[in-house]
């Protein structure tokens, strides 16, 4: 049984709740009347109300986001049709800006809007002590994070024996303003005491645990920081250690690089955010670049490291046609970087990419994930052919299964024009873009290039795929250049 229910609904499994972790573990005396619950996308409503039902709570807590809004509207609906004395409280990052007209604040009692560490639990205490605040939304505000407690006891024993990731931040905030990005909305970065931080990553790898994803949104930001979080891993490095940073492409400094070398090959993942290589586009959105640096470092990241680099492009920025997404493509492929994500852009509630007037004929959808339907330079079309080849990309080329075949796929002057000709006849003969096994992936690559392209060796190439690992913990082509290098 549990007075207050902490509860969410994750995008996957092995994602767990790092916020609902925070709250918990800032409710002071209330922790013991409290619990946390989290399932993933796909589990049944009825099942989750069930679940909160049986602690017989007085108070949920539900932390809302753009991948799981509809399915917590359900559940409060539910809740409060089968228990309408419970008070719902809502709180996340897709209700802490333009809530006033969703269906899930309409439901819930009240809403903790921005960082909720500490209101939560200042609210939870007055409504189990029956006091009614007069105010429906709270302003979270932004706490003393020295003042904050730690949320990493509360991964518990189950999560690190199911492979769960282990969410860690050393700072919040981000100093750049992109105009498609909640972060843009913050107006300092703040930093967690450092030797703190790190003892409480000590405490983490003696539990057991190797694989840390950092969600600070700028890394590498202050070098001295960087420096001194990377020989602490370096120091305590284990076999099977995974970590992952979010990094500014165009900012890498020279102290770093010794120390990212040192890395045994396959260790850190940096995620690198470039989203468009036009500057007229990056300029219209707010985002600063150095494209030399950014080339340079990306460039040494590929040819003398062992760093997978995931860098996310974005399609649908305005003024960006489909010809100039296919360049940007294009450059950012040539740079050898391991996993190209492509993203449709989406319009999160509260970013500035509004004030991209109408000229740019951005519209929107409606319904979650508020993804672009169309612009003035790009077609609903052609965004619906993008976002199938983002899919196919994604499975083929992201999943490191068919290095030979992709190869072959490849050859030539346009990585992006030869990709989409596969994946425009993909979704030709599939008429979809889920459902397919790794194994008919790889026969339609196979048959693809024999058919389409001429490519006589093309079953060869295939049989060389599937007689190699599904996935090595490094992609292929990222593999080949340290092959290069180390020689």
């Amino acid at each position: 049984m549990a007075d207050i229910v902490l509860a969410t609904v994750n995008a996957k499994f092995q994602h767990a709740a790092f916020g609902l972790r925070y709250l918990f573990a800032n409710l002071g005396a209330l922790q013991a009347r409290a619990t946390i619950k989290e399932w993933s996308l796909g589990v049944r409503e009825r099942d989750v109300v069930e679940q909160i039902l049986h602690c017989e709570p007085r108070i949920v807590a539900l932390s809302v986001y753009i991948w799981n809004v509809d399915c917590l509207t359900r559940i409060a609906h539910l809740i409060k049709a089968l228990r309408p004395d419970i008070q719902i409280v809502i709180g996340g990052p897709e209700v802490s800006h333009e809530w006033q007209d969703t269906e899930i604040f309409g439901l819930a009692d009240y809403l903790v809007k921005g960082e909720g560490d500490l209101v939560l639990a200042e609210l939870c205490a007055q409504l189990l002590n029956e006091e009614r605040p007069k105010e429906k939304v709270l302003i979270g505000g932004l706490p003393d994070l020295q003042s904050l407690r730690s949320p990493y006891p509360f991964y518990s024993d189950f999560d690190l024996e199911h492979g769960r990731i282990v969410y860690v931040e050393a700072s919040r905030g981000c100093p750049f303003k992109c105009h498609f990005c909640l972060s843009s909305l913050d107006r300092s970065v703040r930093a967690f005491e450092l030797d703190t931080f790190l003892q409480e990553m000590e405490t983490l790898i003696e539990r057991g645990v190797l694989h840390f994803k950092f969600v600070d949104r700028t890394f590498n930001l202050k070098a001295s920081t960087s420096e001194k979080i990377l020989s602490f891993f370096l120091e305590r490095y284990r076999e099977g250690m995974f970590l992952h940073f979010e990094m500014i492409p165009d900012r890498l400094p020279d102290s770093l690089k010794p120390l990212i070398e040192a890395f045994p090959d396959g260790v850190l993942q940096f995620e690198v955010g470039i989203q468009s290589f036009d500057p007229e586009v990056c300029d219209r959105i707010g985002r600063r670049q150095n494209f030399e640096a950014l080339r340079s470092n990306l460039s040494f990241l590929a040819t003398h490291t062992g760093v997978h680099v995931h860098a996310d492009l974005i399609a649908g920025l305005p003024g960006e046609s489909f010809e100039g997404f296919g360049k940007g493509f294009d450059q950012l492929w040539s740079l050898g970087v391991a996993e190209i994500q492509v993203g449709i852009l989406k319009r999160l509630r509260g970013t500035p990419i509004t004030l991209a007037g109408p000229e740019w004929g951005m519209l929107y959808s409606a319904q979650a994930p508020y993804e672009v339907l169309q612009t003035a330079h790009l077609s609903f079309a052609e965004l619906q052919r993008l976002q199938r080849f983002s899919r196919y990309w994604d499975i083929t080329a992201n999943s490191g299964r068919f290095p030979a075949l992709l190869e072959a796929l490849l050859e030539g002057e346009s990585a992006f024009w030869s990709f989409l000709q596969f994946s425009d006849w993909l979704y030709e003969k599939l008429g979809s873009t889920f459902g397919i096994s790794a194994r008919k992936l790889g026969a339609y690559l196979a048959e693809f290039l024999r058919d389409e392209r001429g490519v006589e060796s093309a079953q060869i190439l295939l049989d060389k795929d599937r007689n190699r690992q599904t996935r090595a913990n490094l992609p292929q082509r990222q593999a080949r250049h340290l092959e290069t290098r180390k020689a």
